[in-house]
């Protein structure tokens, strides 16, 4: 399977890539190992869930950032739900697609080396997730790791760190929308074949971040358990912006 093999389903106004957890890590992984840098430009891999489906129905700009990547996963478990109201279950997305997965399905799924480059976050959390990272996985190659505190004015160095690390996976964790706007800006500038937003996906594998238990996980409750556990930051967005996401889904549904 390619990128351009993957079919996609419409949620909200994002096509959102239909694709299983082994199926997103191979076209990853073959994708990095096979394109030669410098070649063609990156590929960008943006993550979907309630709270960015709510945004790109808010704010233009945001929904224009969204449908600039190469391919959106599902990030959220909420995003599967929608698909099978948007396509039926036989068309659906097989299973979420979370970031925080992602960064273990690469190498577990797929076992060729590949260098991964880390941006973002704090120093300390970054450096350690990327060394726990290459020490579970052998065929995690460390390229190199950069904090997220730089101005845009900084930008082109990063970018030429970046490249000089001959890494095949770029992983941006700024935050929405500061890391995908970074990505579509330098697009072009980077030769690393793979651009992944990942969000605070480096504060999971470090565990100051607890994932939900696995039951939660499975019943698309994931973002109660991070909403309890982290309320002063995440409980008002979900809040508001998971019933006004159902809402953007079924205003697309009703427009098709």
């Amino acid at each position: 399977m390619k990128f351009e093999d993957i079919k996609s389903v419409n949620i909200g106004g994002i096509p959102t890539a239909c694709v299983s957890r082994y199926e997103l890590a191979q076209v990853i992984g073959d994708y990095a190992s096979q394109n030669e840098p410098k070649l063609q430009a990156a590929k960008l891999i943006f993550s979907a869930n309630g709270h960015s489906i709510s945004e790109a129905n808010t704010d233009k700009k945001y929904m224009k950032i969204m449908n600039s990547a190469d391919l959106v996963h599902a990030d959220g478990q909420s995003v599967v739900q929608f698909s099978k109201w948007v396509a039926g279950k036989s068309k659906a997305i097989p299973e979420r697609t979370a970031t925080t997965d992602m960064i273990h399905d690469i190498p577990n799924f797929y076992q060729a080396p590949i260098r991964h480059f880390l941006l973002g976050g704090k120093q300390e959390v970054v450096a350690s997730a990327a060394n726990l990272l290459a020490a579970k996985y052998p065929n995690f190659i460390l390229a190199g790791v950069k904090n997220g505190y730089f101005s845009q004015a900084q930008e082109n160095e990063i970018v030429e760190q970046i490249n000089q690390s001959d890494s095949q996976v770029l992983w941006v964790g700024l935050g929405k929308p500061k890391e995908q706007e970074f990505c579509i800006r330098n697009k072009d500038k980077l030769t690393v074949p793979i651009v992944i937003s990942c969000g605070g996906c480096y504060n999971f594998v470090t565990g100051d971040y607890q994932r939900a238990p696995a039951w939660m996980q499975n019943h698309g409750l994931e973002w109660l358990h991070r909403a309890m556990t982290r309320p002063k930051h995440l409980l008002w967005r979900y809040i508001t912006t998971n019933p006004h996401a159902i809402y953007s889904v079924l205003k697309h549904m009703r427009s098709a």
